[in-house]
């Protein structure tokens, strides 16, 4: 017989007092009016919502009207057949999070892991009608806080807000209900508590989104029925490529349950154009290996380097002649190796990746789950935020450590659409308990699914153990050795030890590092460092000033400019994890989730869904850069423009940097529920003004000026590609009201891997101040057009501007008489595209923007709400 597989639905949901649901220790099953239908994947939210049972919790100041549902216990229901002879195995892909599983009236087990399958073989509970409970209990019932969790988090916000008597903003709003007092007690007592269950960490709240805990079957329900021997893994993997690609050697892994002489494993793999290779091997042993040579491999390549090539697998596990089971797969063949090689030139030590031997700038952004009530997200929602990512040219997604290691359906679409994944283990910000021997089983069977689960991906580019864990011990303790509570332990064990051993005992190729950010060449402050690994770029937007860790000066004019873009500057990365500022989201995404009469900036509403502080944080940056908006449509553009510059900034000046510099993942890609946040692509998958400045700096091939410090005025020419660019390019330096405009054509030139610098004007040469910009075309559009300009937004005097827009079949045609800054289309539908947003036109530019999924005569062309000191 062959395996087969059901999945379990007709779920019903039902709370109880905590307690209530047992008596005398046996299961009750009364009260059948109180039984709702559960939505199953998905959770306790989703099921209240869909019976009416309670509000969005996104909506307004909802929040916290949902509060009580982490107070009860909740229990589902459903009934099924039996499903024949045969070994029969009950496997619930994910239960979030404290859960006892009771079939027809015996107990299971209990299972108290969000990110790992709980598995029960119910061959012998079966009835010919069963019927199936499962209890989830409140997630932090019972837990005492982690000693040193809770000192590291108070040492950590001491020193992250000194109490500067000169940040009269931030003393200001310092008492407003839901601000800093009240949510970092919040966040810092609860996560110490949390750090001894296997959740995802931002569950309890974060600086980007609410405390909204979801609990329920948040993944499928599987019952296999399998025959004795089974195939229990496999992997599949490219291990040597000659140096033309002409040859490739690719290792196949088969395991099984139960190996036999009887038994054999038959392997074809079959490229996209059809040819196959095939493999047999004998399954006297649990583990089997062989090899496979492939002439003329069709390689997996990132959407920008070439096409992402997958090879279907199917492997059939035999027991003489008879096709016992089978498993179908997809896998891309390709290398990727982490080159940390001494940087001769700077010192410390590249880390860059390296894909079928072509170095790779990274240009990405930190992937975060795309909402609170992790399992409501669906295929759809993954295929169709990476498929923005390809098409803003990014090549990383890094998965954050403080989410959910995500479902299938989003490496699927990384594999398809080739997108790299940088995957964080799920631990973040928190001291871990390893001395703790029921954790550290937990975190062993833990690592090893998800690298066995993920191995095959291939997206797939480094495991990583832990975000800002690390760091936060370096900074706080000066140190990452073992604190003076030799009991607890602070989380090393696992990220020395279990983490990297899965790693190399169930992948062996993918590399570990051991978190972000991370450094090891020059003493413990090297986790935040330039000299080695990855860094986490926070003195932009947090204003961070720590001397002897924060780069460039240590004192500035004002608090916002300690936390202005240009601060990026003086960063020199070996690569950057993490960098960001924060931006509203589209005006439409705001109406359909906050209540009109609460759209006011800084209303109480609006700053709940604000989870960063000083609520007012992003104030002082606005008074720096574009001056203060008055209502929320300048709130919204002056927020944009900002993030929109510093984005692009930040890019572009990594990108010049390379190799030194080998990539630089934007914080952060996409929203957990809709707020105030980093994020590039807002909740409703949005885009904001920030993702078309950084896809313009991130394409493959991209031109950059620079003003040095000593008032020269520079352009580079970034190469990403394979092969070695030569353009033509116009340089013009103009006035904004269209006088003393002079145009250079100049050859641009720069190998692939290369950032090149092609022009330069000294100072007696070109006019820097607010009423000048320089602009750098290609007429063949083989990269955008970029520009600069010489002063504050607030300052810039571009003088009087209007926009002819005229609506044709699927597009817009927008013409500018004068000087047009971050004209912005809006964008009040759901899952619309533009082929450009947020781009500046001088006078008598024109352009055509494609528009797919909307009306284009319904669409609102937007120019920028001068401030009135620029008037």
């Amino acid at each position: 017989m062959a395996r087969t597989e059901s999945l379990l639905d007709g779920f019903e949901i039902r709370s109880y007092p905590v307690g209530g649901g047992l008596a005398d220790n046996v299961v009750t099953d009364k009260e059948e009016d109180a039984w709702v239908p559960a939505v199953v994947p998905g959770g306790v939210h989703e099921s209240l919502m869909a019976a009416g049972l309670a509000d969005h919790p996104f909506v307004g100041a909802n929040e916290h009207e949902v509060d009580w549902v982490q107070e009860r216990e909740w229990w589902y229901r459903t009934r099924f057949p039996h499903p024949g002879p045969g070994t029969a195995r009950l496997v619930f892909d994910g239960l979030d999070t404290v859960a006892d599983v009771w079939l027809n009236g015996r107990h299971l087990g209990h299972h108290e892991n969000q990110f790992r399958p709980a598995s029960f073989d119910v061959t012998d509970a079966l009835s010919m009608e069963n019927t199936l409970l499962i209890r989830f209990l409140p997630p932090l019932l019972g837990r005492e806080p982690v000693a040193s969790a809770a000192e590291t988090i108070e040492r950590m916000l001491a020193l992250m807000n000194p109490g500067d008597e000169d940040d009269s903003a931030e003393a200001e709003h310092a008492d407003d209900p839901g601000d800093v007092a009240v949510e970092d007690a919040h966040w810092a007592a609860t996560m110490p508590i949390a750090a001894s269950l296997r959740k995802a960490a931002f569950s309890w709240g974060w600086d980007f989104g609410p405390h909204v805990p979801s609990i329920g079957i948040w993944r499928q329900v599987r019952l296999e029925v399998a025959p004795s021997a089974t195939l229990t893994g496999h992997h599949v993997a490219l291990t040597q490529l000659a140096d033309d690609h002409s040859t490739a050697r690719v290792r196949v892994t088969v395991e099984t349950s139960k190996p036999s002489k009887e038994l054999t494993a038959h392997v074809t793999l079959r490229s996209p154009s059809g040819r196959e290779f095939l493999a047999e091997m004998d399954m006297e042993n649990s583990l089997f290996q062989t090899y496979i040579s492939v002439d003329e491999p069709e390689l997996w390549w990132t959407h920008d380097l070439g096409t992402p090539a997958l090879h279907q697998v199917v492997i059939e596990l035999r027991d003489r002649d008879v096709v016992v089971d089978t498993v179908t797969d997809s896998v891309g063949l390709r290398t990727l190796e982490l080159n940390r090689a001494p940087d001769e030139e700077e010192g410390g030590r590249y880390f860059g990746f390296v894909l079928n031997g072509v170095p790779l700038f990274a240009r990405g952004a930190n992937w975060l789950p795309a909402s609170s009530l992790v399992g409501s997200v669906g295929e759809a929602t993954h295929r169709d935020l990476v498929l923005r990512a390809t098409e803003g040219n990014l090549t990383m997604l890094r998965v954050w450590g403080g989410g959910i290691y995500e479902h299938d359906s989003f490496y699927r679409a990384c594999d398809e659409l080739g997108v790299l994944v940088w995957q964080d283990f799920m631990f973040a910000n928190v001291d871990y308990p390893d001395r703790d021997a029921g954790l550290r089983h937990e975190v062993q069977l833990e690592a090893e699914y998800q690298v066995r689960r993920l191995r095959n991906r291939a997206c797939l580019a480094l495991w990583c153990g832990n975000n800002e864990a690390l760091m936060m011990r370096a900074l706080v303790w000066g140190n990452l050795e073992e604190g003076a509570d030799g009991t607890t332990g602070w989380g090393r064990r696992f990220y020395t030890d279990i983490l990297p051993s899965a790693v190399a005992a169930h992948d062996g190729l993918t590399p570990y590092w051991p978190g972000s950010p991370y450094g090891e060449e020059n003493g413990v402050l090297s986790v935040i460092g330039t000299d080695d690994g990855d860094r986490h770029t926070w003195e932009v937007w947090h204003g961070l000033i720590m001397p002897g860790v924060s780069v460039g000066p240590t004192t500035f004019s004002s608090i916002g400019d300690a936390r202005h873009y240009r601060r990026y500057a003086d960063d020199t990365a070996k690569f950057v994890s993490e960098f960001g500022i924060h931006a509203a989201p589209e005006a439409a995404t705001l109406r359909r989730w906050i209540p009109e009469e609460d759209l006011a900036v800084h209303s109480p509403v609006f700053d709940q869904h604000n989870k960063d502080h000083p609520k007012n944080k992003g104030d002082e940056l606005l008074a720096v850069t574009t001056g203060l908006p008055e209502e929320l449509d300048q709130y919204i553009a002056f927020t944009q423009a900002v993030q929109a510059e510093g984005m692009a900034f930040g890019i572009e000046h990594y990108r010049r940097r390379q190799p030194h510099t080998a990539g630089a993942l934007m914080w952060q890609y996409n929203d957990v529920w809709p707020g105030f946040t980093w994020s590039v692509v807002d909740h409703d998958a949005i885009p904001k003004a920030a993702y078309y400045t950084a896809r313009r700096a991130s394409a493959p091939l991209a031109l950059s000026f620079r003003a040095t410090p000593d008032g020269d005025l520079e352009l580079w020419l970034a190469n990403n590609t394979r092969t070695s660019a030569r353009l033509d390019v116009d340089v013009e330096l103009g006035a904004f009201d269209g006088s003393n405009r002079t145009t250079h054509r100049i050859t641009a030139a720069a190998t692939p891997g290369e950032s090149a610098l092609v022009w330069s004007a000294t100072a007696d040469q070109y006019t820097a101040d607010a009423h000048h910009y320089a602009w750098a075309s290609v007429p063949d559009g083989m990269a955008p057009s970029v520009r600069k300009h010489f002063a504050e937004i607030k300052d810039l005097r571009f003088g009087p501007s209007s926009l002819d827009v005229k609506a044709e079949p699927r597009a817009l045609r927008i013409r500018a008489t004068g000087y047009a800054y971050m004209v912005r289309i809006e964008q009040p539908v759901v899952g619309m595209r533009l082929s450009d947003n947020a781009f500046d036109l001088r006078d008598g530019d024109e352009v055509v923007i494609q528009v797919a999924g909307a009306d284009p005569a319904s669409l609102k062309v937007l120019t920028f709400p001068v401030p009135q000191s620029a008037d």
